[in-house]
């Protein structure tokens, strides 16, 4: 009985670590999955993606991925806009100006967060604690308010129409980093690139031949390392003996 006891807890404990592991990807990857993506902005660790929830309020739309993952913060409930603050990203949620009954999800890097957001636009929704935490009390920000006002309040890169591969990267990455593959065929040189500086840093060993050098050194006459010594034949020592018995 204490042997199953044990057991169980061992899996509810192990259940306990999975599960928040899981349900940390669901949200983006619903929206990616189930909503069509709009628009693009940014590149590397500050990007910015749309994606259009048809037929669906703010609310709903807030609501179903809060039913998902839970975030670190969240807004008041509105009609017409909304944030979800999560640790790797942040959603912006925004009645669509040119259909009232859809809603924008802008799902934004915390570095575009930083960099394009007004500070005093976003003190409306987030407590003061976040911001000063996001924008390292001042040091970044821009007048950026949100996709339906990006033609008024600029972000500091334009919107555009996404590509093939936009779809593919969706939804944004957080990490700006690059890299190459190269294959290596029997003619072609050793090459290694790195993404540390601009230009890719190119190495190609120098061509060298080997060969064999005989030793010219005088050896032995028998051309041996080792040499068994002569052996000489024993000595033998005649003489005489007797037995004499013991009394």
């Amino acid at each position: 009985m204490n042997k199953w006891w044990h057991q169980s807890i061992k899996y509810l404990l192990l259940l306990s670590f999975i599960v928040p592991l899981l349900t940390a990807c669901t949200v983006s990857e619903t929206v990616k999955e189930q909503y069509p993506l709009e628009s693009v902005n940014g590149s590397g660790n500050q990007t910015s993606y749309v994606y259009r929830a048809e037929n669906q309020t703010v609310p709903q739309v807030a609501a179903e991925f809060v039913k998902q993952r839970k975030p670190d913060q969240q807004s008041e409930e509105s009609t017409e806009r909304m944030f979800l603050v999560y640790s790797d990203e942040i959603i912006h949620l925004q009645q669509a100006p040119d259909a009232p009954e859809d809603t924008l999800i802008e799902i934004d890097s915390k570095e575009y967060v930083r960099q394009n957001y007004s500070p005093g636009f976003l003190e409306g929704y987030l407590i003061a604690s976040l911001l000063d935490d996001l924008f390292d009390k001042g040091n970044y920000g821009g007048n950026y308010r949100g996709y339906t006002s990006k033609d008024i309040y600029k972000p500091k890169s334009s919107y555009r129409t996404p590509t093939a591969d936009d779809h593919k990267l969706a939804p944004p990455v957080t990490v700006d980093r690059t890299g190459s593959i190269f294959k290596r065929s029997k003619d072609a040189n050793t090459s290694t690139s790195t993404s540390a500086s601009p230009k890719a840093i190119t190495t190609k060993p120098s061509a060298s031949t080997g060969k064999i050098v005989k030793d010219d050194q005088p050896k032995s006459s028998t051309g041996k390392i080792f040499t068994k010594p002569k052996a000489s034949k024993p000595k033998i020592k005649i003489g005489k003996s007797r037995i004499t018995r013991r009394r």
